[in-house]
């Protein structure tokens, strides 16, 4: 069954993914775009471990947040977080951002009970060296494998031929869900 469930949520994943990879034509637009998903975490250098060493990200942002703004050092703050935003291909969208609040310490939310389960989330990436990019998350502290490395075949658009994807699934130091995809035909 938990098979079953990571190749629905591939397959759904992968339609909607080659179906948004061109821009949206002008006349099709909406006056809305999903900019940046911002994930608490407890330990942003693990977290850069992850997203930045491992999977390949590209550090565009990273500062201290003070509240009162006036404050120079924790210290002298009352809310005091660093704010990393990481990036793939894109400018503006497709931005990830790492806050982790270090003043005071924010508590760790308990584990979902089981992956994919309602309410859960997934950041799917699709990447050109699935294999690469596994073995380097997988050494990451706090990195929990769900399912390997495997190839799959999806159904094509026209329901005649097959769609391969080798696919893998784990969870982030923090527990969120991610899925790693590699497509192995054009």
């Amino acid at each position: 069954m938990k098979k079953l469930i990571v190749l629905f949520v591939a397959v759904v994943s992968l339609v909607a993914g080659v179906a948004v990879a061109a821009p949206v034509a002008e006349k099709d637009r909406v006056n809305i775009d999903l900019r940046r998903t911002t994930l608490i975490v407890s330990d942003i250098e693990n977290s850069l471990k992850f997203y930045r060493d491992a999977l390949g990200f590209k550090v565009i942002y990273d500062n201290m947040i003070r509240n009162p703004r006036s404050a120079k050092t924790d210290e002298e703050s009352e809310l005091a977080r660093r704010l990393v935003f990481v990036q793939a291909n894109d400018d503006y969208i497709g931005v990830i951002g790492l806050l982790e609040y270090t003043k005071p310490r924010r508590p760790v939310r308990e584990p979902e009970p089981k992956a994919f389960s309602t309410g859960s989330a997934v950041l799917l990436f699709t990447t050109t060296d699935l294999n690469t990019r596994y073995a380097d998350a997988v050494k990451v502290p706090g990195v929990e494998v769900i399912e390997p490395p495997e190839d799959v075949s999806y159904p094509s658009y026209d329901g005649k031929s097959t769609i391969g994807v080798r696919t893998s699934t784990m969870y982030d130091p923090d527990g969120f869900l991610i899925e790693l995809n590699q497509f192995l035909d054009d």
